[in-house]
């Protein structure tokens, strides 16, 4: 019976593609007999799963958040995926059934999806195919000179890559600082992928986007009626990631009472449901993030300095971007590959006006914000080359600040006869717009970060009313 044995004896690995977090631990928790799971939110976060394992089966969601459509789908067969893609979705149309099977999904199941039901669909489609090998999958395109899912060489990105080889097989706590899109949770990942723990035992809360009354049930679970709302039993964060590595990022919001709960449970490892009076034990690798000073929080009394202690015991410090060099166009032409094959687009990089732009630019929201501009100006924009009146107007003036902090610092003197009304303003600002894109609409309405119909609808107005036609 050895060479017979089946398929759901053995263990499999799952990606599940959500944009609703307690939706993907649910369905993980369906799973736990079945194999382990690895969790995405977004189509990156699905590839860069992708990258680090290769899956048995993956259930992506169609009709949530940013995956609005099958184009997850169709991103994971582009990578290479050829096992079993399971769709989900709340709308149980023939059209939606048609238009993910047409982008390469396998099965379909409408939400919600029993947990004996979507087990079933999926033993069938794993009947005959043989379990993935537990060893991150790195992909031929990936450079020599990158690390993990990092992109870039400079200096500053190398000593962070020298820490992390350090510090992964360690047992100890780690604290990621650094500003709001250096890339804390890839660090987290690169440090649980090198720690030789279990490979699909990484889960990643943000202790800044959870409600206080929740993030206790969703750390350490809870019991069925231990509170309003509360159905069934549920497990929690920490015990999803038994056996491996529990990232908690912006942890300086953390409430101070379940400060003291967390630290008991680094001091200890044991976990007690929210409701529950039993005491389960867990093995757990702490990796935290914040983009605040810690210390300052200590000393505010914000955060406790007994936890403080207990968790930097490896610190790790990101650069921002504008300290990076070159890396700034490494990343950027990485993004827009990556983007254009996802919209389909032509793009091949950038020209030399464009490139110059790029790296002036000081890139305040750092990685997260030059990722963005990327996929907008692919959105917006196609052709061989990306030229500088492409990119957004404040690159191009190099802008820092906001506006707000633009004027913070250097107030305006207004008297009355120099301020105008808004609408000559507004009017004045979009007119410059459409004039430095040569009357492109859509081109003026990305720089100005508006929707074209906004302009449409501004321009129809000025048309129609003679008060407006003067200015």
């Amino acid at each position: 019976m050895g060479s017979q044995e089946p398929a759901h004896d053995r263990l499999r690995h799952f990606l599940i593609v959500d944009a609703d977090p307690a939706a993907r631990r649910l369905m993980a928790s369906s799973l736990v007999g079945l194999g382990a799971c690895q969790q995405a939110g977004d189509t990156d976060q699905a590839l860069a799963a992708l990258d680090r394992h290769w899956p048995d089966a993956v259930i992506a969601c169609l009709d949530t958040g940013r995956l609005a459509s099958p184009a997850i789908i169709e991103a994971i067969r582009l990578a290479g995926f050829e096992g079993p893609i399971l769709a989900t979705s709340a709308i149980g149309s023939m059209t939606s059934a048609v238009e993910a099977m047409r982008a390469g999904a396998t099965d379909m199941l409408i939400k919600p999806v029993a947990a004996t039901d979507l087990i079933r669909r999926l033993e069938t489609h794993l009947a005959d195919q043989p379990a993935a090998q537990p060893v991150p999958r790195r992909t031929e395109a990936a450079s020599d000179r990158d690390f993990e899912r990092f992109i870039g060489s400079s200096p500053a990105m190398a000593e962070v890559y020298d820490q992390i080889r350090r510090i992964a097989p360690s047992r100890a706590p780690v604290f990621v600082t650094g500003e709001s899109g250096t890339g804390k949770e890839v660090t987290a990942q690169a440090l649980h992928d090198r720690s030789g723990r279990e490979a699909s035992r990484f889960v990643a809360l943000n202790c800044g986007a959870i409600p206080k009354d929740l993030i206790e049930s969703e750390i350490f679970g809870h019991v069925k009626g231990a509170f309003t709302g509360a159905t069934e039993d549920r497990t929690g964060a920490a015990e999803l990631a038994d056996g491996g590595t529990l990232f908690l990022d912006e942890i300086c919001e953390m409430d101070l009472a379940l400060q003291t709960k967390l630290l008991r449970f680094i001091q200890t490892g044991e976990v007690r449901r929210v409701g529950d009076t039993r005491i389960r034990q867990v093995d757990v690798r702490f990796v935290c993030a914040t983009n605040r000073d810690p210390l300052a929080d200590v000393a505010a009394g914000r955060f406790r300095e007994d936890l403080y202690y207990r968790l930097c015991v490896l610190p790790i410090h990101l650069p921002p971007l504008r300290e990076r060099g070159e890396d700034v166009l490494a990343l950027a032409r990485a993004f827009l590959a990556r983007f254009a094959e996802e919209e389909g687009r032509h793009f091949h990089g950038f020209d030399i006006a464009a490139e110059k732009i790029i790296q002036a630019f000081p890139w305040p929201g750092n990685v997260r914000q030059l990722q963005n501009v990327m996929r907008r100006l692919v959105v917006m924009h196609d052709g061989d080359w990306v030229t500088a009146p492409m990119l957004p107007l404040a690159l191009a003036h190099g802008s820092y600040e906001s506006a707000t902090e633009r004027a913070a610092v250097q107030p305006i003197a207004l008297t009355r006869g120099t301020v105008e009304p808004y609408w000559v303003q507004e009017r004045r600002i979009i007119e410059e717009a459409l004039a430095a894109f040569d009357g492109n609409l859509s081109r003026a309405a990305a720089a100005l970060e508006i929707s074209p119909s906004t302009i449409y609808r501004k321009r129809e107005a000025w048309a129609k009313d003679p008060m407006l036609k003067a200015g």
